[in-house]
């Protein structure tokens, strides 16, 4: 049997310390590098379910099912070697309905197809096993992504970790597959084929045999670690291509924009050629690794053939052990070939999931305490405390600020570009831990209580509202995936959306594309709004709403938003400062300090750092309008747009 499968390589089979959030969870332990035996102890708990009976008894059934197919499978070429012995008149003392050839050629077929059907039913039984633990340890490696900090899905590719886990779960289905479905079965056929043969025709053809297996195996295992390096080069490229694809098609409108579409295919192909030189050179290798292996079978087998030949010409045997012989011979080299593609297919498994379980080795940076409680009784008042923060310790970010939130009241936070005004909001919901300080909300420190609890008392309007591409209905609801068809429409209402999605054909079921491109900024701003309504969170975070936004739109979204921070306590990073003359505080940031704090007025009044920052801004936001009603008015045929520079609207 010749294969013409691609081996892989095999890093190791290191897992994780991680687990499972839910009951009945398994650890992944672990394991030294290139350790299968230790692969296989990490996937067992998997295999053999402490809280599914129903998976065990299909564990054993198909036990059963293989044991009993595997001593068919030996037996059958007996019944070959009677119908022999029974054709040249030289029959074995048998029953006498088996005597005549017929019957014997049709017990051979008869065995051969009880063994097949008792391997598939040992497959269809293994299935929904096996399946189980392919979904159990996909769940576990999507779990811990989501459990990983900000700061590691800030450096990595989004289609670089799709293809990681894709590969991961099909890994892992070879691993039990062919280790634990075939891999101990085959030896243990092994074991009784060889038993056979010493019964059958003495010692020394075990030995021929188990030499012929010997250097089978030693041959397949040095051509398939060589072939290692060649494997680890084309899934590397595979990945690489992968990531700049999705990349591409993410970022479709910018390559537009600047018109790369060529750059970005050549980008694509220059990864896609080093898969190509990499996949021609493994398949070129295997055609090598099946030649050899089809020459070490055929010496084995022309050797004991040619004793049994010897033999029969001798009077020793007969014309059945001849053919008894080579049937026993042809059934080794079936499971003998397939210990080769097992080898390729569990090397190739355990190269696949490397990556994945390099993933669960990753820790979560951000972790509830031992035992921590929820948060209690949340009013919303929120204490910065002396905090510091750096992402990096040459480049501090926060240095000692020190504010509060009273419940229920507004506070503003501005200040420069790189003056740490977002990274305050990812500190208030734990995508970091503080430095030095502490982050308090009601008195408690967050790094105290879970991260659960704190993130389900916040609400967010972020500067770039990212949604699912899926209906508007779902991105609205995800704010709160148990709310009514009514409680979703009237979050819409709050957000002024409502009067706007039911004009569209499909209403509330009208999908928003990838990202939600298909919706303006306008409209996706107004969704985040609603979504964060349903949530109705006592604490509200906006980061920069309506920074994006023309100057109408922005009026529009900002009416919204001060109805939504009724009664919340509201905290909001602006970029435009007319967004926040009603604050009941105002602070302003500058390189990790609190410059200045106050009301819009104070702050004018003392004509520092803020002071300066509006009168900036008035003079973008009047041109900005001049533009705006020149345009207008040029439509009308009232001014030209040579003389929109000059054009000032009346006060």
């Amino acid at each position: 049997m010749t294969d013409t499968t691609a081996t892989s390589s095999n890093k190791g089979s290191t897992a994780a310390n991680a687990k499972q959030d839910q009951p009945g969870a398994q650890k992944v332990v672990s394991a030294d590098e290139g350790s299968t035996m230790s692969t296989l102890a990490n996937l067992w708990p998997y295999i053999w379910p402490s809280d599914r009976p129903d998976l065990k008894r299909r564990v054993l059934l198909a036990v059963v099912a293989l044991i009993i197919a595997k001593f068919v499978t030996v037996l059958s070429p007996y019944f070959f070697a009677w119908a022999t012995d029974a054709l040249t008149g030289e029959g074995a003392d048998l029953p006498a309905f088996l005597v005549a050839p017929v019957m014997l050629v049709l017990a051979y077929n008869a065995a051969r197809i009880l063994a097949v059907a008792f391997n598939q039913l040992r497959d269809a039984l293994f299935a929904r096993v096996g399946q189980h633990a392919v979904r159990q340890l996909a769940k576990l490696t999507f779990r811990h992504l989501h459990q990983l900090s900000l700061r590691f899905h800030l450096a990595r590719r989004t289609g670089g970790l799709s293809r990681v886990i894709e590969r991961g779960v099909k890994g892992i289905e070879s691993i039990v597959r062919f280790t634990i479905l075939n891999g101990f079965p085959t030896i243990f056929e092994f074991a009784i084929m060889a038993a056979v043969i010493w019964y059958q025709f003495g010692f020394f053809y075990v030995v021929i045999v188990a030499v012929m297996i010997v250097a089978y195996v030693w041959f397949t295992i040095k051509t398939s670690n060589w072939r290692i390096g060649i494997r680890r080069e084309m899934n590397e490229s595979d990945t690489d291509a992968n990531s700049k694809a999705i990349d591409s098609l993410l970022n479709f409108e910018t390559v537009k924009y600047f018109g790369n579409e060529k750059m970005e295919s050549e980008r694509f192909d220059g990864s896609m050629a080093k898969y190509e030189k990499a996949a021609t050179r493994t398949w070129t290798s295997l055609a090598w690794l099946n030649l050899g292996q089809s020459v070490i079978l055929g010496i084995g087998m022309a050797i004991c053939m040619a004793l049994s030949a010897r033999a029969v010409l001798a009077g020793e045997q007969n014309i059945g052990d001849f053919v008894l012989i080579n049937a026993l011979l042809m059934q080794i080299s079936i499971p003998l070939n397939f210990i080769g593609f097992l080898y390729r297919e569990i090397r190739q498994g355990l190269a696949d999931i490397e990556s994945m379980f390099d993933l669960l080795l990753v820790p979560a940076e951000i972790q509830d305490k031992e035992g921590a409680a929820p948060l209690k009784a949340v009013e919303g008042k929120i204490s910065f405390k002396d905090v510091h923060f750096h992402y990096d310790e040459v480049r501090p970010i926060l240095n000692g600020i020190d504010f509060e939130v009273p419940a229920g009241r507004t506070i503003a936070i501005v200040g420069p570009s790189g003056a740490g005004k977002s990274t305050i909001s990812r500190l208030l919901f734990r995508f970091y831990d503080v430095t030095g300080g502490k982050v308090e909300i009601d008195g408690q420190d967050v790094r105290d209580v879970t991260q659960e609890s704190v993130r389900h008392a916040i609400g967010m309007v972020p500067q770039d509202t990212v949604l699912f591409n899926d209906t508007i209905a779902y991105n609205i609801r995800y704010g709160r995936p148990d709310a009514t068809d009514e409680e979703v429409r009237e979050a819409a209402r709050m957000a002024q959306i409502h009067d706007f999605i039911e004009k569209l054909p499909d209403g509330y079921a009208t999908e928003v594309g990838e990202r939600g491109l298909k919706l303006s900024g306008g409209e996706k701003q107004r969704v985040a709004i609603a979504r964060t309504i349903l949530k109705s969170p006592p604490i509200l975070i906006l980061d920069e709403a309506t920074s994006a936004l023309d100057t109408h739109t922005e009026r529009e979204i900002q009416s919204a938003l001060d109805e939504v921070s009724q009664n919340r306590t509201t905290l909001v990073i602006a970029h435009r400062l007319s967004t926040v003359v009603n604050a009941d505080q105002i602070i302003v940031l500058e390189a990790g300090h609190i410059a200045e704090r106050g009301t819009h007025l104070e702050l004018l009044e003392a004509n520092g750092l803020y002071a300066s920052m509006w009168a900036r801004q008035r003079e973008a936001d009047e041109a900005e309008e001049r533009l705006r009603v020149a345009r207008e008015n040029d439509e009308l045929g009232i001014v030209t747009r040579g003389q929109a520079a000059d054009y000032v609207p009346a006060k």
